[in-house]
């Protein structure tokens, strides 16, 4: 038996060597893609979704918005068709979570640089005190990169809408009165059908490297057959 298994040594080990490759390639060729979630009003806390939103489970997408960045641009969700993008909610003025937000925000920048399906988008919270001319200086202060990163303020009743029905991003204030809103530090990541496909913690370092992970494989996602 040891005499045979010698003289056929050769040949077993290459039979076992081709096996383990092609049970490899099979395995690669039947494994499905990695595909991001789709995020829904009824899969996220309900604390960040209006009240309307809170049982829908399918079909959920960004609704259209206008309003006007650091240059006094008018900017549309048309301003995103077809785009990636990573959305937060912030004001200029915040002293806590928003000054780790927005310099994490700009390593995102820096990593899609030349990238021009990817852009950034940032909602103010406060567009009564975020005026054109505010978000101009705080963009030129934070590296702002006007064609990759708008900053947004105008109408406030508007602003605040997105976020609890179409970005599911912020939470109500009781105390504030109609239209005010504690903003979390949320990253919103939008595919370019304008449905969500994560959320991370923008104050995260660490995170960031999952969001730049994970809009690579949305990029994948949506490469031409």
């Amino acid at each position: 038996m040891i005499k045979i298994f010698n003289e056929y040594k050769f040949f077993i080990g290459t039979l076992i060597l081709l096996s383990a490759l092609i049970l490899t390639l099979f395995y690669n060729a039947l494994k499905p893609n990695e595909k991001l979630p789709i995020y829904q009003p009824a899969m996220v806390n309900y604390e960040l979704v209006d009240s309307s939103l809170q049982h829908i489970k399918k079909y959920h997408k960004i609704a259209p918005f206008s309003l006007t960045n650091q240059n006094g641009l008018t900017i549309t969700d048309k301003d995103y068709l077809n785009k990636i993008y990573v959305a937060d909610f912030f004001f200029t003025t915040c002293p806590s979570i928003c000054p780790k937000m927005t310099a994490n925000m700009g390593l995102i920048q820096d990593a899609i640089l030349k990238d021009e399906q990817v852009k950034l988008l940032s909602f103010s919270v406060t567009p009564e005190i975020d005026s054109v001319a505010k978000l101009k200086r705080y963009a030129l202060e934070k590296g702002v990169i006007d064609s990759k990163w708008n900053l947004l303020t105008g109408n406030k009743k508007q602003i605040y809408e997105l976020a609890r029905k179409s970005y599911l991003a912020v939470k109500e204030s009781g105390n504030l009165g109609a239209h005010d809103m504690i903003h979390t530090e949320n990253f919103i990541l939008v595919d370019p059908e304008k449905r969500i496909r994560g959320f991370y913690d923008g104050t995260d370092t660490a995170a960031m490297s999952k969001l730049l992970s994970d809009i690579t494989i949305l990029q994948q996602e949506y490469l031409s057959p």
